[in-house]
């Protein structure tokens, strides 16, 4: 707990939905912040005789949550939004994969500006990003998003990426784009010694992160498992994302792509996958077994035409599930909180219908199940004392959600809502729906400006 000497704020007089294991709500309540902690919240007025009280926000109108986790993103995509967009996912790739080839650090960095000013201004306070396009000569990459998300604010995970298997391997990216086996791991090892901090509260954190099983050798896989626990970090990569996916994988290693992931040393409590569409009884309950995780992307499965993922399957199973936006090439808003309706109303399209999802479970996934996902459920998730200030004031009082009485329902069921405040770490990032850490406006342009020097670069291959 923070020491009585911290400098406080108070927030009173808002709804406020916990996410805690009660799923604790108050119609109108108090948080209270001590220095990056969350000190104590309840039911009406907040405690007299508070000390240091630096600031106190009236939340009239407002309902409080933990701020939002993100499980799956590729930042670096937010500089090829709107192309291909009539694609499933393998034409989309191969349609894609000579434009990404060609980034640098520079565009990696803007794009990782980009990508992250639209999910903290949305709402989302821990952020992540599986980057794995290095293609060579490219500059420090890793360092630069990580630079981006430090400079933002928001609580990070880099999930640093590689691949290895390229065309003349028949993989999809060029041969320029990846990386020696060695060089893959020796980069991601010194990737994890340079930027991953595992204590409480830290805003920096590295996973190992393949890309996939189609662009990535068994070798890489195998060692990529055993690197990342040598080390102690976690592992994600993507899974079971379509019907072709498992079809590669029974042609290639025999098996489907849960077997496969098991033979490789890619089940386990440490790790998540991305998508998991394409699941039988047998692959969750092998999930749900080992305690492996899911990064759920709604939107970007239907962009792609991927399919429904069975998360109510997966949540009856025990499997952990958080949401993602995944790459903004197939998801173009990039942001998450539109991800909390798009997950219950596509869900309901299932076998499940309107008993899939509701708006309680749509925020639990958006929140603490990311917080799961990440391995970071016992900071951040859930607002209780003793937890890290990451928290956002939604504005419910407005046109747009006035009428509806239970904020919950409004948050989740409306149209999105604008963010009145988001805290991360006990810092103020957002107000009234623009952020305060860096320029909004700064990195339209240059996002603009990089996006057009790369399709110049693409264009003369």
């Amino acid at each position: 707990m923070a020491p009585s000497a911290a400098q406080r704020t108070v927030i009173e007089n808002c709804a406020i939905a916990t996410v805690d294991a009660d799923d604790t709500e108050y119609a109108s309540g108090y948080l209270v912040v001590a220095g990056n902690r969350i000190e104590s919240i309840g039911a009406g007025r907040a405690p007299e005789g508070l000390e240091n009280v630096v600031r106190r926000i009236d939340g009239t109108g407002h309902l409080v949550t933990p701020g939002l986790v993100n499980t799956h993103h590729h930042f670096y995509q937010w500089i090829t939004r709107g192309l291909a967009t009539d694609h499933n996912l393998f034409n989309w790739l191969v349609a894609l994969y000579p434009t990404w080839a060609r980034i640098d650090e520079q565009m990696g960095r803007v794009a990782a500006q980009g990508s992250l000013a639209m999910m903290a201004r949305g709402g989302v306070t821990t952020a992540m990003d599986h980057h794995y396009v290095y293609p060579h000569n490219a500059g420090d990459l890793s360092g630069a998003i990580i630079g981006a998300a430090s400079e933002m604010g928001v609580r990070f995970t880099l999930a640093r990426g590689s691949m290895d298997r390229s065309k003349k391997d028949g993989g999809l990216p060029p041969d320029f784009a990846v990386e020696t086996l060695d060089g893959a791991l020796s980069a991601t090892a010194e990737t994890v010694d340079r930027f991953h901090d595992a204590s409480f509260g830290s805003m920096t954190q590295v996973a190992v992160a393949p890309c996939s099983p189609f662009s990535v050798s068994t070798e890489l896989m195998k060692q990529g498992a055993e690197l990342a626990r040598a080390k102690g970090v976690r592992l994600h990569t993507h899974g079971s994302e379509t019907v072709e996916e498992e079809q590669f994988c029974k042609e290639l290693f025999g098996m489907g792509p849960t077997d496969y992931f098991e033979s490789t040393g890619w089940l386990g409590q440490d790790v998540w996958m991305a998508h998991c569409v394409h699941m039988n009884d047998s692959d969750i309950a092998a999930f749900a077994r080992t305690g492996t995780g899911v990064a759920h992307c709604p939107s970007s499965n239907a962009r792609l035409a991927a399919g429904i993922a069975r998360v109510p399957d997966m949540l009856k199973a025990g499997v952990p599930v958080g949401l993602g936006v995944d790459g903004t090439a197939s998801n173009e808003s990039g942001e998450l909180h539109t991800e909390l309706r798009n997950a219950l109303l596509i869900n309901r399209l299932g076998a499940h219908r309107e008993a899939a999802l509701n708006a309680r479970q749509a925020l639990r996934l958006g929140t603490y199940g990311g917080a799961q996902v990440l391995g970071r459920a016992a900071e951040i998730g859930s607002l209780e004392a003793g937890k890290l200030a990451d928290f956002v004031l939604w504005k419910l009082d407005t046109l747009a959600h006035a009428s509806i009485a239970d904020p919950v329902t409004a948050l989740v069921f409306g149209a999105a809502a604008p963010v009145t405040a988001s805290f991360v770490n006990g810092k103020q990032i957002v107000k009234d729906n623009r952020l305060l850490t860096v320029d909004e406006d700064a990195i339209a342009r240059a996002t603009r400006d990089e996006a057009q020097r790369l399709a110049r670069i693409a264009a003369q291959g």
